[in-house]
């Protein structure tokens, strides 16, 4: 069956495609009038060029091949963020702020989960070249706004800090394989290996990375956390962060997990995950990684977000479908193509049935075009209103 597509790879058919594509109109116009100009990176890079600082963590993620020009390796792009961030530092080099926005198909080697595409359609923003909270705010605002515009508003924000872990893994002084092996422990929360593992750890530092699993929560978490956990600067200066997002976003649903560790090898800062109702992993995943752009020549503070515009599609509200217009061909009648140009115009489907074409099967034609009383008008399919 040689007509058979790869596993966990999928065709958009017609109205899959045309709700994916009102959406990713939409978001792009919410992103534009926010400031943020759109990119468009190749499909394809050296692989060199992928996988360098913030696309270290995708080597597994990532298909490559040889180039056959320069036989040298080719990566197809696994996530958008470090050739943006590439764009930043190494094509436009501005020196102030920069907005970039995209949206476009990437690869994957395996699916990120059982439902998930082996091709994501990856939509984001990504903020460079300030460091203050006040770009966290921004992008975690325009988060919250695209999902709201899409018809999937967040049931909650989880809002984490990898500081916290990094402040408390040097100071129990962890090699790297036990650092990235309790890493690994705290993202899945497998309490009794945690426990096999910090076994021989230091106090108060093993009592703290005990307790990161079970801090997550809302309103008075952030206190629980500076009460329990060592006053370490970094972890004061974390928690800080956290509430300050927390005092600034009143009207989200913002949330709490200091053990939530995704992208802990390229994040530095506040990271944060947007959760839909009765969907059990995240659709949408953001934070800070500054210095993303150092490899690429110029080291710049970066913060943004992106999502799977194909998941978010599945689960949006589905829009009801406004039909079409079946029109006879037009081709010889200039005062029906013109009108049927006014209804076009007007964004209206028209379809123009061919000389012996059945019943339209394409868009649900729920209209028709006809001639009465020597005009051109919209009739019910059961008849004239």
């Amino acid at each position: 069956m040689n007509w058979l597509l790869p596993e966990y790879i999928a065709d958009a058919l017609p109205l899959e495609a045309a709700r994916i594509e009102r959406l990713r109109r939409a978001l792009l116009d919410l992103f534009r009038v926010h400031g943020y100009e759109l990119v468009m990176p190749p499909l394809l890079e050296y692989l060199d060029s992928l996988l360098t600082g913030s696309g270290s963590d995708l080597t597994l993620r990532t298909f490559k091949l040889v180039d056959q020009l320069s036989g040298r390796t080719l990566g197809l792009r696994a996530d958008m963020t470090p050739q943006v961030a590439r764009i930043d530092a190494h094509l436009l080099n501005r020196q102030g702020v920069t907005r970039l926005c995209y949206c476009d198909s990437i690869l994957h080697t395996l699916p990120a989960s059982l439902a998930a595409s082996r091709e994501p359609i990856q939509l984001g923003a990504e903020l460079f070249g300030y460091a203050g909270i006040e770009a966290d705010l921004e992008v975690i605002r325009l988060l919250a706004a695209a999902l709201s515009t899409a018809g999937t508003p967040a049931s909650r924000i989880d809002i984490g800090h990898v500081g916290v872990f990094r402040a408390l893994a040097h100071a129990a002084g962890l090699n790297a394989d036990d650092e990235v092996k309790i890493l690994q422990l705290l993202q899945v929360k497998d309490i009794p290996s945690l426990y096999d593992c910090c076994s021989k750890l230091a106090e108060p530092y093993r009592s703290a990375l005990l307790r990161l699993p079970e801090l997550y929560g809302t309103h008075d978490l952030l206190e629980t956390a500076a009460r329990e956990l060592p006053a370490l600067p970094e972890i004061t200066s974390a928690l800080e962060t956290m509430r300050q997002l927390q005092a600034a976003m009143p009207d989200l649903p913002l949330t709490f997990d200091l053990a939530d560790l995704r992208g802990y090898h390229y994040h530095n800062g506040v990271v944060f995950a947007a959760y839909y109702p009765d969907f059990p992993s995240a659709i949408a995943l953001g934070g800070r990684y500054d210095g993303v752009g150092k490899d690429f020549g110029r080291s710049r503070p970066a913060t943004g977000f992106s999502m799977d515009l194909r998941e978010v599609a599945r689960l949006a509200a589905s829009d009801k479908l406004a039909g079409a217009i079946l029109a006879p061909f037009a081709a010889i009648d200039s005062v029906l193509a013109a009108r049927i140009a006014e209804l076009r115009e007007q964004g209206e489907i028209v379809v123009e049935r061919l000389p012996g074409e059945t019943l339209c099967e394409g868009p649900l034609c729920n209209r028709n075009l006809v001639e009465y009383k020597g005009q051109w008008i919209i009739q019910e399919i059961s008849g004239i209103d």
